[in-house]
């Protein structure tokens, strides 16, 4: 635990984004109180069995909800605002953010049934506010979404300038191009420190503009014949607007197919963008359409087994078909992570013999991330005194720390999850740290990753598992057969023998006991257990997690 945060000092906490990609949180405390920046969600894998969500453990913040003065969102990515709905009822604070964010927030908020509860403050862009002992103001940049905001937080120990994510498009199509002269004027105001994005740290050059994207879209558009199917992130709006006019310039109609694009579609035609394309086609209506006068843009650029490309893929979709001649262009990159969902998703097509196309075939797809050129001019223009890289896994962390040095940035603070930094008065130092840990939704409920539930399903999922019931007479012997299941470790014509040869070792085992131990349902139970597993050991080469039930007559 560590001591409120003095008026004298200022405090950098972050509990998600730092040292992975993804599921940011970051805290900011100064003056007793502390400041909330974003709350984001990553996504399961292999690693995390059950689990599709996961978010950043808020115990050191729902601990001290009472030092809590709002939570500032800096754009409407899920990895920005994805764990609201699980995690704000225990945090209770209010939400500041530019009126799209706000309205995609809202329509997450109304699907868990909280949107009465939660109290939101729309800031327009370019907004100043005061949260508590925070000043704050947000600068436009650009990205991969609408409305995305550096936040400049002015306390009396210093300006922090927080990035979130961003890169530098002239010619974005959708929204605003980033506020350079704002960024220069914070600069010569005096910046203490820059908390900023390092998810292209090592790649060079620009991360490049939308405007090429749409023009590389629609001319590949014009290659096929067939039915066309676009992936790409819903939220990419500039990129959901090309894809449309891509499509009406060979005479096609654009439908949407999933429902994360409906709801962002929804939410930026309410906030003003969009306003100019026609109404999209749904996907049960595009299935009457001519296979040359569509273009279907779909969810699942990432290989997610539910989403819409997956279950068109695989021959699931209710009203959405593709087949030979049919072309899918993968409008995205590959998230680090994904790239075996990714390949079966592509396998899948393969088989269907849809032609496939993706970034490295043709530049159908930007970052929204700013290359090592785009960050060299952010250090330009800001001149923070203390770097402090996030929104990255170590090796781009340090990548951005050494670009940093190269910019003259007198001092760069590298940190994980949990580590509190101080970076005023004196010198930025690690001062403490606190828990951090991430917690998976487990169907309705939240779970720790790091509890024995988690421990124990992937105990389950690489060694099967084994129960026992046992009936004991008054001696402590076995008064009736074992009744064994063997689960995930055997196949089925092997199971009768296993369980015969488990039950005697459970038998051999028993009668070993000394008659005062066989009293005992503890001691009965390690024996028993330890037997069978020996004995699935010696029979296939694994000890299943196994667990004895007792019946005394």
């Amino acid at each position: 635990m560590i001591d409120p945060p003095r008026a004298d000092e200022l405090l950098f906490l972050p509990l998600g984004g730092a040292g992975e990609i993804g599921m940011n949180l970051t805290l900011y405390g100064h003056d007793g109180k502390w400041l909330m920046v974003d709350l984001g969600v990553t996504f399961g894998d292999d690693a995390t069995p059950g689990i599709e969500v996961i978010m950043p453990d808020p115990t050191f913040i729902e601990d001290n909800a009472d030092r809590l003065v709002g939570l500032v969102l800096t754009h409407a990515h899920e990895d920005h605002i994805g764990a609201v709905p699980y995690l704000w009822p225990d945090l209770g604070c209010p939400i500041y953010a530019t009126p799209f964010t706000a309205a995609v927030l809202r329509r997450k908020l109304i699907e868990s049934g909280i949107e009465d509860e939660v109290e939101i403050t729309e800031i327009p862009l370019s907004g100043r506010f005061k949260i508590g002992p925070f000043d704050l103001e947000f600068i436009t940049l650009t990205h991969s979404i609408p409305e995305p905001n550096a936040i400049a937080i002015r306390t009396p120990c210093g300006t922090i300038l927080h990035t979130g994510d961003w890169k530098l498009d002239p010619d974005p199509l959708v929204g605003e191009v980033t506020d350079e002269e704002a960024l220069k004027k914070l600069g010569t105001e005096g910046v203490l420190a820059m908390v900023c994005d390092s998810t292209n740290a090592l790649v060079p050059g620009h991360s490049g503009s939308e405007a090429l994207v749409r023009a590389n879209l629609t001319e590949m558009m014009g290659r096929f014949d067939g039915r066309i199917a676009v992936a790409c992130f819903a939220s990419n709006v500039a990129r959901v607007e090309s894809v449309a006019r891509a499509a009406a310039h060979h005479d096609r109609h654009a439908a949407l197919v999933g429902r994360s694009l409906w709801r962002i579609n929804r939410a930026a035609r309410d906030t003003g963008y969009l306003a100019d394309l026609p109404d999209f086609v749904s996907e049960h209506d595009a299935g009457f359409l001519p296979r040359d006068k569509v273009v279907l843009l779909c969810t699942g650029s990432q290989g997610e087994p539910r989403s819409a490309l997956a279950r068109i893929a695989r021959g699931e979709h209710p009203a959405v078909t593709l087949e030979a001649g049919d072309a899918v262009l993968f409008s995205s990159r590959v998230i680090p992570g994904n790239d075996r969902a990714i390949g079966r998703l592509q396998n899948d097509l393969a088989k269907l013999g849809v032609e496939i196309v993706t970034e490295r075939d043709n530049a159908i797809h930007v970052s929204g991330h700013p290359a090592r050129d785009e960050l060299i001019a952010m250090y330009q223009w800001v001149r923070p005194q203390i770097a402090v890289p996030v929104h990255g896994e170590y090796r781009h962390l340090m990548a951005h720390a050494r670009l940093a040095h190269d910019c003259q940035v007198p001092q760069t603070v590298v940190s994980t999850n949990g580590d509190v930094i101080r970076l005023a008065p004196g010198p930025a130092k690690k001062i403490g740290e606190v828990h951090s840990g991430r917690l998976g939704l487990d169907g309705k409920v939240l779970m720790s990753l790091d509890g024995e539930a988690m421990r124990l399903r992937h105990r389950m999922l690489h060694n099967g598992t084994a129960v026992a019931t046992l009936v004991l007479d008054d001696t402590g012997l076995l008064a009736a057969e074992p009744q064994i299941s063997i689960q995930g470790l055997l196949e089925p014509d092997e199971m009768a023998e296993a369980r015969e040869d488990a039950a005697d070792a459970v038998r051999t085992a028993l009668v070993k006991l000394k008659p005062a131990d066989r009293k005992l349902d503890t001691t009965v139970k390690e024996a028993a257990r330890l037997a069978i597993r020996k004995t699935l050991q010696n029979l296939h080469g694994k000890k299943p997690l196994t667990e004895v039930h007792l019946v005394r007559l």
